[in-house]
């Protein structure tokens, strides 16, 4: 074990020397060039550095792989260049070998798994950063799925999380204040050993299952609690299709998939206050009759009463078109920084036009929207062009980085479905009803 995490310092270490050799590099090179050519030369060191980041954290398997993966979601913390590089660690990662598994599972449930299990399947049906997922059956005749976590995954957690800040900041990448980087970073940790701890998950799936009981069609498995431990976690199997298989199917099954979406996450926000936030395709899978599978409750973020009520007023002036309250709520989410700079009521009024459109809010859009012909994120690129010399005034939130994730998420669940649907009066709904 020692040995291990004396090697993956010394990778991650030898990451953070290498990246702040080529940022010293970039400086002292474009000290006397003009602005354009400073620009020009970091955003190729950006680049270089996403690359070298993804690269380091793609051969190393458990927390740090997990970190990369996190930041990539969160990307209104890094650089667009950074993003991508990053956003490569979100495809599946190759499945460690049986032998550790099998070992693992042992060790955790204190049991040979032939005991355990009358058939358990050796090749892994998914594998992720952490942990890896094999279709088994209990000696009930029960079949299940079992997450194994990676051997020694949480105890490398934080020291990983440390040294992949550390690089991202000798790269000049964390262009913000030390207290909003300690925000952000506390978001992270937290967000990282919720993943790892598969009891507080076996908790959420409760607590979400319960919450769901009554709404057909949206399924959350079932936790089989003596083979469930910290590191192991075995639910009752439920299948269903991939989100591209789904995209083939009639427009009215499409728009039951895309309404059941809707309500699990404005459902969860505004009557549960904790929220399912990782809406990778990954975490769903769909069957013919309209009904969406729920998968993977370690990413669940609590809201308190005052941050929903405050999320929905910002949504009901959004929808007014009220740009005076607006600004004065982006504050209160800590998005807008509070300075005296005048921001022009046009910028307001121009991104809430782009942003409402998928919900097809009058008068920014009439009657049902095309998701698979969205040009809604080639208009916010083209308009973030326009906007730089706002942007200073604004800064990533962590009371909303789970939040934004979770929405974009679902915009583009809805995009790759291609469903045409007018989600208006689902909005209403959440909007205008009283809180529970």
């Amino acid at each position: 074990m020692a040995k291990t995490s004396g090697k993956r310092f010394m990778k991650l270490a030898g990451m953070t020397a290498s990246i702040a050799g080529k940022a010293a590099k970039n400086s002292f090179k474009h000290l006397s060039s003009d602005e354009e050519k400073r620009l020009q030369a970091r955003s190729e060191l950006m680049q270089d550095v996403g690359i070298q980041i993804a690269e380091t954290l793609g051969e190393m398997k458990g927390a740090v792989m997990k970190v990369g993966q996190i930041a990539s979601q969160y990307k209104d913390v890094f650089p667009p260049e950074v993003a991508t590089a990053l956003e490569k660690l979100q495809k599946d990662a190759p499945p460690m070998p049986y032998t550790q598994i099998r070992a693992q599972i042992e060790r955790e449930l204190k049991a040979p798994v032939a005991e355990l299990f009358s058939e358990f399947e050796e090749t892994p049906f998914a594998a992720a950063s952490i942990g890896q997922v094999h279709k088994a059956t209990l000696k009930s005749g029960q079949r299940v799925v079992v997450k194994v976590q990676y051997p020694n995954v949480d105890e490398n957690c934080d020291s990983d999380l440390k040294q992949v800040r550390m690089a991202l900041k000798i790269a000049g990448v964390l262009n913000m204040s030390k207290q909003l980087q300690e925000q952000l970073f506390h978001e992270i940790r937290q967000s990282l050993h919720d993943e790892l701890d598969y009891i507080k998950e076996a908790h959420n799936l409760r607590v979400f299952g319960a919450f769901h009981a009554e709404d057909t069609g949206i399924i959350i498995p079932k936790v089989i609690s003596s083979h469930s431990t910290k590191r192991i976690l075995t639910l009752t199997e439920e299948m269903g299709e991939t989100l591209s298989v789904a995209a083939t199917w009639d427009n009215d099954i499409k728009q039951k998939i895309a309404k059941r979406l809707f309500h699990f996450t404005a459902g969860q926000l505004f009557e549960l206050y904790r929220m399912h936030c990782d809406p990778h395709p990954g975490n769903f899978a769909f069957r013919e009759d309209g009904s969406v599978i729920a998968y993977d409750f370690g990413g669940i973020r609590s809201y308190s009463d005052s941050e929903v009520q405050l999320f929905k007023r910002f949504a009901q002036h959004a929808i007014k078109g009220d740009v005076t309250a607006l600004e004065q709520d982006l504050i209160a989410l800590d998005i807008r920084r509070d300075d005296d700079k005048h921001i022009p009521g046009e910028f307001y009024e121009t991104w809430l036009s782009i942003g409402l459109k998928p919900l097809s809010i009058s008068p920014y859009h009439e009657g049902a929207f095309d998701f698979g012909n969205s040009q809604v994120h080639h208009e916010v690129i083209t308009q973030m062009r326009t906007s730089l010399k706002y942007f200073g005034q604004f800064q990533p939130s962590a009371m909303t980085m789970m939040l934004d994730r979770t929405v974009s998420g679902q915009y583009w669940n809805l995009v790759n479905l291609g469903v045409i649907i007018d989600l208006s009066p689902l909005v209403d709904d959440y909007l205008t009803s009283s809180p529970p």
